[in-house]
């Protein structure tokens, strides 16, 4: 596996990094570019999923941003140290039927000595809202610098 900077031990700079790179690659809504940075056996949790390995954690992506449109995240780095990263995130998404939701959740993500994420545990809780609270404008994919964070959303 080629190296997937940066690296642990982390910094509070380097652990940073590490989060908008996850948070730009998850907006991609694009599984074979997210896969990409969890080694080949990454072992998840998921809610009540537990996906192991790389063509389990595709799969899992591929039916998410099926049923999940419109998908924008945003993710805030927590804590850190040596080869760990927590983070708290919240994204908005709609169903099939045009109903909105707000998904908040927590992350703790630990990674081997290539940068490559060996495990992420998530803790997701979803919140219905109207159209009009949504937060999250930007167009799909990357989300924009200038765009507010979580704490400046007040999330």
């Amino acid at each position: 596996m080629e190296p997937r900077p940066p690296l642990p031990p982390f910094t509070l700079e380097t652990a940073m990094q590490k989060v908008r790179m996850a948070e730009d690659a998850w907006n991609s809504r694009d599984p074979d570019r997210v896969i990409q940075v969890y080694t080949e056996d990454t072992v998840w949790r998921n809610r009540a999923e537990f996906p192991v390995g790389r063509t389990e954690v595709h799969q899992f992506l591929t039916r998410k941003w099926a049923r999940e449109l419109d998908y924008r995240l945003i993710k805030e780095i927590w804590a850190f140290l040596d080869n760990k990263i927590a983070v708290r995130f919240a994204y908005e998404w709609h169903d099939d039927a045009g109903n909105w939701y707000r998904s908040y959740g927590n992350e703790n993500w630990m990674f081997n000595d290539a940068g490559l994420m060996m495990q992420r545990h998530a803790s997701i809780n979803d919140l219905p809202i109207k159209e009009a609270d949504l937060k999250f404008f930007w167009p799909l994919g990357r989300r924009p610098d200038e765009h507010p964070g979580l704490t400046a959303l007040g999330l």
